[in-house]
């Protein structure tokens, strides 16, 4: 098994990689101890230097065990968390020492080493999540994506460690109506500033918070209180410290060896996913989370960069990186046909949540980033120009049917001088409430799944910083409290009503009532499914309307389900207190209209009541869903 493992690795094919290299704790015969696995092929003289021999290279000889440059020794009587690395002469004819690619634990920084740790045998008690988990196509998913460092920023002058977050995140979660969590990398990172996207260990779980079972007891713990974990991994890049991948034989064995292509804008070492070593490696590396710590998707950062040669489309799509997409999202799908993978990418390339078999992709969900873009900007307009930026917001509708798309108001939003979510509306102090208040509503209210960073809950002023923990101190202003309420209350319509996630990505569902009006900046759609029929309603203006025309496709009679102008939520309570019957024609040639109050800067969520025909016969009764 182990070199049919092997043979899989050089093919490009294997992602399981990680339970042949690395570090393993086996017993052989009487004895226990450690067996170290290294790909390196063009290293010579390697070595094993760690604690346990004094860091002396001359000590533990590695053998080579085949003609691909796979280097192996069985070292007994090791222990977990003793650090580690392999001595070796490069192709340069230097003698370097560098940390395990496939190490499971490692050093914190600045510290470089890799640890031993035995990953087997860890107790898990979420059985029940994993017989039902899925992807969540017909279901709700509303994720909070959280940085772990700083949610709740440092204890003391140490990290918070997994299990710590997990003792005021679940409740929080609970309290605040989201469905899953995602959290930034987590694979071993050196520069805090990086947040994770700059990897020296992709097998490796970040030291920073704990060791690899107490990664497992967070995601076992959530599991257990009824939330999925999504894992944030970026294979695209890699650090570019020398103790890691870099040139790590000497050649270009993980990077592009064209210097064209061997650095990324951010300076890091692209990964040349070309090769077929480097597929398996980073395929193995996704698995293995998904594998040993039960994570119930993964997002793929950077996929732009994937698709096109350095991110630009007029650079020509690079054919060996979307290959190992394909070859990625079908074999992961193949062994966890449960599991999400989710592409984070700002392209418009085609198919990427399209199967693997019908030359798509495969992923399951794309970040639509044209979407985020389009609405911030229309957002950020003061009222008198949003007429000549109608389009940004009729413009997702446009293309939304052609994938699977993820509605993201991710970290990205709110680092580097762009401002936080409530920043970014225009207006005064109380103006930027009431667009925060409605740009979450419409979020809410478009189809596609959802995310959200951590803070924007807190309508926070303050960009969000990886050294310092949230504000939570805002939540003892009204103001502030009040935005927090809104998100779980339209986590909780959003759960609860099917119109707003049953075949969501099936058009006969959605339909605009209003989506001409320019000058009034007034939007309006419907959504269905089966007695769940719901109207939307936005007005984009501080204008107030104590009646005014929406138009509907059902006839019947309708009552408001959630304004974000009630006092609740920090608004100017202009809500509709009574039902609401439909009248023939409306505007824009609908067959029917509602007319409502219309409050400045609302965002509405009206329901239609459904009649039934009771058990006496000839009787109706009204059923509110």
């Amino acid at each position: 098994m182990a070199f049919g493992i092997l043979y899989d690795f050089l093919m490009g094919q294997s992602i399981e990689a990680y339970r042949f290299f690395g570090a393993h704790f086996e017993k052989r015969g009487i004895t226990s101890g450690v067996v170290f696995r290294l790909y390196a092929p063009l290293a010579e003289d390697v070595s094993v230097l760690g604690d346990w021999n004094g860091w002396d290279y001359s000590r533990d000889k590695m053998n080579r065990i085949d003609d691909s440059g796979t280097w192996e020794i069985f070292i007994p009587n090791l222990y977990n968390y003793q650090g580690y690395k392999f001595h070796f002469k490069n192709a340069k004819g230097q003698y370097v020492d560098k940390a395990d690619p496939f190490a499971f634990y490692s050093e914190m920084r600045p510290l470089t080493a890799s640890r031993l740790f035995d990953i087997e045998n860890f107790a898990w008690h979420d059985e029940q999540w994993l017989e039902t988990r899925d992807r969540n196509f017909d279901k709700p998913m509303s994720i909070y994506e959280i940085h772990i460092g700083s949610w709740k920023g440092k204890i003391g002058d140490r990290f918070p460690s997994y299990e710590e977050i997990a003792d005021y995140l679940i409740p929080y979660l609970k309290e605040s109506g989201f469905t899953h969590v995602e959290i930034m990398p987590i694979t071993q990172y050196p520069f805090d500033g990086s947040w994770g996207y700059q990897a020296t260990g992709f097998f490796s779980v970040d030291s920073r918070y704990g060791n690899p079972f107490q990664l497992m007891s967070f995601v076992d713990r959530m599991h257990q209180a009824g939330f999925g974990v999504i894992l944030d991994f970026a294979p695209v890049h890699f650090a570019n410290d020398a103790f890691a991948l870099r040139e790590y034989d000497g050649s270009c064995l993980y990077e592009y060896s064209d210097p064209k292509h061997t650095f990324s804008q951010w300076g890091s070492c692209l990964f040349d996913l070309g090769k077929d070593p480097v597929r398996s490696f980073l395929m193995s590396a996704m698995n293995y989370f998904l594998d040993y710590f039960h994570f119930d998707g993964i997002r793929c950062d950077a996929v732009s960069n994937i698709v096109y040669w350095d991110g630009n489309k007029n650079n020509g799509e690079n054919g060996g990186a979307t290959e190992f997409l394909k070859r990625l999202n079908g074999k992961i799908h193949y062994k966890h046909p449960d599991v999400m993978m989710i592409a984070e990418d700002s392209t418009d390339f085609q198919g990427v949540t399209k199967p693997v078999e019908f030359g798509g992709l495969g992923f399951d969900y794309k970040w639509d980033l044209g979407w985020m873009n389009d609405t911030l900007k229309y957002y950020s307009k003061d009222p008198i120009y949003k007429k000549w930026e109608h389009n940004r917001i009729t413009f997702s509708m446009a293309y939304f049917w052609s994938e699977n798309f993820l509605l993201p108001l991710s970290h990205d939003e709110v680092v580097h001088g762009k401002g936080t979510l409530i920043n970014k509306m225009s207006g005064d102090y109380e103006t930027k409430f009431a667009l925060l208040r409605n740009l979450l509503t419409y979020q809410f209210a478009h189809p596609g799944k959802k995310l959200n960073f951590m803070g924007n809950e807190l309508a926070s002023f303050d960009e969000w910083n990886e050294d310092r923990s949230l504000p939570w101190v805002l939540l003892t202003f009204p103001k502030h409290d009040s935005v927090r309420r809104l998100v779980r209350d339209l986590n909780l319509i959003y759960r609860a009503e099917p119109a707003m996630h049953v075949e969501e990505y099936n058009p006969c569902h959605y339909a605009w009532t209003m989506v001409d009006n320019a000058d009034q900046s007034v939007f309006a759609f419907e959504r269905h499914v089966g007695e769940s029929d719901l109207l939307f309603v936005f007005n984009m203006t501080p204008n107030y309307y104590e009646q005014y025309d929406v138009g509907v496709h059902n006839e019947g009679e309708w009552y408001e389900l959630f304004n974000s102008d009630k006092d609740v939520y920090g608004g100017w309570n202009q809500y509709n207190g009574l039902n609401v019957n439909t009248s023939p024609g409306g505007p824009e040639n609908r067959p029917y209209h509602v007319t409502i109050k219309l409050g400045s800067y609302a965002a509405l969520i009206l329901k239609r009541i459904v009649e039934k025909p009771s058990k006496k016969k000839g009787s109706k009764k009204h059923v509110q869903k």
